[in-house]
């Protein structure tokens, strides 16, 4: 019945089994679900409220610790694999990734909140203004891209480097093995896609209250829900429209211009608020922040409780944590060939950069604003409905109908790249990390985010989604503590491994021109393979050459297995029990042909090489062009140097723990 889908069934049905049990409960019991769903938050914020403050911790000091010494040398990718997008341009994709519905809801509204009730200052004092911005900061900053981090440091790392699928369970797979395929592996991405789901449902229920609000000041428009579930199925029908067309390109560049329009609404504020004091203000919010930031990583307010903790910084840390298979993967997709060094600095620093400024811009703007012209009554408005705060700030600044359908606008479009983008990743996941499946399976997924949003929104508004996003995080903190200490393991045994084979003395060069003549050398410089021929002489030559040493080791009592894929890529496979398999596998990879004029290069093409992989990660190289017998004697020096390799390996970690043998092999 579901052959024509790709799904992970155990994954797939599991998810939507626990989903739709939040579904039927706001839905049967509209009335009480609010009640239900506080209980709920209540319950695991006093059980394991500890546990979310003390998680963000570690993973913020996991990172950074990652990115120094020689685990910040390694990379996502083979090691000699380059970044497929100039610096310039990737800083630009994780800029934009730091962009959302979250920064326009709270870009007034929480600075203000905080300003008049501050967990610990006197409301509305210069103490309150100073814990405003700080909280803020701290809501926003490093901690919530550490959370991403963790998350797209290990889909890209296990996934480029061990050539695993992109699901969250492929990080597991230094503690578990071949286990992630099994029960394990299948309770790990259902936790994914239901945290994922909640969070981004959550983001589209603060978008619609936003654009509602923003209607209701426009043209009178009620805020209510009877609007609001309309609206969400307004903007989910225009992100299932771009599904369904595959309008992924011009989904793009909307999503592209909205940056760009935020970026210049920003500017905006900063020219005609108080500009120079903003930029004052901006460095005082950093040593600020910086002066704090220990003590509220770990400030719990153990000693004198407050429910304001439980409705700031741990719904935060909740909401960012089922956010973080979202943004990780996009920021996993986009840094293969980075460095674990280059990948952590710019995940932690650039985007929070920008949101530092963000809020600062608009938080420091409105307090200014309500603390003179506006004499309280800004503040009042945001008090009374957090969403209509942006708009009523608006009121106080030039071109206020301009600036607040632009307001409106944006929210709009990141509603509809959220959900779209938001189905995209959800859909990998529960197709076991395949990227190509059916337009009705994202089409599935984004209706239900849609159906999730609005069914919260019935059931207790913010409250619930709060509640519902509280709830989905807990299991998936676990999930994200395991990944930390996977990727210390795999990192430590590729360093351990690395440091192995510089010990190891060379027994032949594994040379692409290995026993080829020099004539024939020269005739492969000259001549550039096409892809066809590339792809021809994997099947000719490689294949057998493969399967001849695969059946030669298994008669000999070492398992051994060929294994092709749809890109025409083979790899002859060797099991290891404790150690990383032994892979030699050869895919069609392309480069640019050299060019020796600037006319050569302007119509230079592509050449087409048959090139080498290796489960450790280390540099391929061309065999274009052996014969059989040429390709079964480079397996044989690659398969007599891994030999060798695991013994140095093993004489070097024998003392140590268990987990320094653990290694990822390379599958399909």
């Amino acid at each position: 019945m579901f052959n024509r889908f790709v799904i992970n069934p155990p994954v797939f049905f599991g998810a939507v089994s626990i989903i739709a049990v939040f579904l039927l409960i706001g839905i049967v019991f509209p009335s009480r679900a609010g009640e239900l769903f506080s209980a709920l938050q209540s319950s695991i914020l006093a059980s394991f409220g500890w546990l979310y403050l003390l998680a963000v911790g570690i993973f913020l000091a996991a990172v950074l610790l990652f990115s120094f010494g020689q685990f910040g040398r390694l990379k996502l990718g083979p090691d000699d694999s380059e970044p497929e997008f100039k610096y310039h341009s990737w800083v630009a994709m994780l800029f934009a990734a730091g962009m959302g519905i979250g920064l326009m809801f709270y870009a007034v509204g929480e600075p203000m909140t905080h300003f008049l009730a501050p967990p610990t200052a006197e409301p509305g004092s210069i103490a309150a203004m100073r814990e405003a911005m700080t909280v803020t900061f701290f809501h926003w900053g490093i901690h919530a891209w550490a959370i991403y981090a963790v998350v797209g440091l290990s889909l890209a790392y296990f996934g480029y480097r061990y050539n695993l699928p992109l699901t969250i369970r492929s990080g597991l797979y230094p503690l578990l093995k071949d286990r992630i395929n099994g029960p394990i592996g299948h309770a790990v991405d259902i936790f994914a896609i239901v945290g994922t789901m909640f969070g981004i449902a959550t983001s589209l229920g603060l978008g619609v209250t936003q654009i509602n609000a923003g209607l209701n000041y426009l043209i009178g428009l009620p805020i209510a829900p009877w609007v609001q579930l309309p609206l969400i199925a307004v903007i989910t029908a225009f992100a299932t429209i771009s599904v369904v067309t595959g309008l992924d390109k011009g989904v793009r560049i909307l999503s592209e211009t909205n940056l760009i329009v935020a970026v210049l609404l920003m500017i905006f504020v900063l020219i005609v608020g108080p500009t120079a004091d903003l930029f004052r203000d901006f460095v005082q919010n950093i040593g600020l922040y910086l002066d704090t930031l220990v003590l509220r990583t770990f400030n719990i307010y153990a000693y004198e409780p407050t429910p304001w903790i439980d409705g700031w910084t741990l719904f935060y840390w909740a909401w960012w944590i089922s956010w973080s298979p979202f943004v990780g993967m996009f920021i996993a997709r986009i840094s293969r060939g980075r460095t674990v060094r280059e990948f952590v600095t710019a995940v932690l620093f650039i985007p929070a950069g920008f949101t530092f400024f963000w809020m600062t811009v608009f938080g420091n703007t409105a307090i200014f604003v309500d603390t003179g012209i506006a004499a309280g009554e800004l503040g009042a408005e945001v008090a009374r409905d957090v969403s209509v705060g942006l708009f009523q700030f608006f009121t106080y600044l030039p071109f206020t109908g301009l600036t607040s359908t632009l307001a409106v606008a944006l929210v709009a479009i990141f509603f509809v790249t959220s959900s779209d983008s938001g189905s995209l990743v959800i859909d990998t996941i529960a197709a076991g990390g395949e990227t190509e499946t059916t337009t009705l399976q994202r089409v599935f997924w984004c209706a239900l985010e849609g159906l999730v949003a609005a069914s919260l929104l019935l059931a207790g508004g913010l409250g619930a989604l709060q509640s519902a996003t509280i709830a989905s995080a807990l299991p998936f903190t676990f999930v994200m503590l395991a990944l930390v200490w996977a990727l210390y393991v795999g990192m430590r045994a590729d360093l351990a491994q690395r440091e192995a084979h510089a010990a190891v003395p060379q027994v032949a060069p594994a040379y692409p021109a290995s026993g080829l003549t020099w004539q024939r050398r020269l005739g492969l410089m000259l001549h550039a393979p096409s892809e066809k021929e590339t792809l021809a002489f994997i099947q000719k030559d490689v294949k057998p050459a493969l399967e001849q040493v695969a059946r030669e080791l298994t008669e000999r009592g070492r398992e051994a297995f060929v294994e092709e894929e749809e890109s025409g890529a083979i790899a002859l496979t060797s099991p290891a029990e404790d150690m990383r398999n032994f892979v030699y596998g050869v895919a069609p990879a392309s480069q640019k042909l050299p060019a020796f004029s600037a006319f050569d290069a302007a119509r230079s093409g592509l050449r087409y090489e048959a090139r080498t992989q290796f489960s450790s990660g280390s540099k391929g190289y061309d065999i274009m062009g052996m014969t059989r017998d040429q390709i079964i004697h480079d397996v044989l020096i690659q398969y007599e140097r891994y030999l060798l390799l695991v013994q140095s390996t093993a004489s070097e970690l024998v003392s140590a723990a268990p987990e320094h043998d653990v290694q990822a092999q390379k599958e399909e």
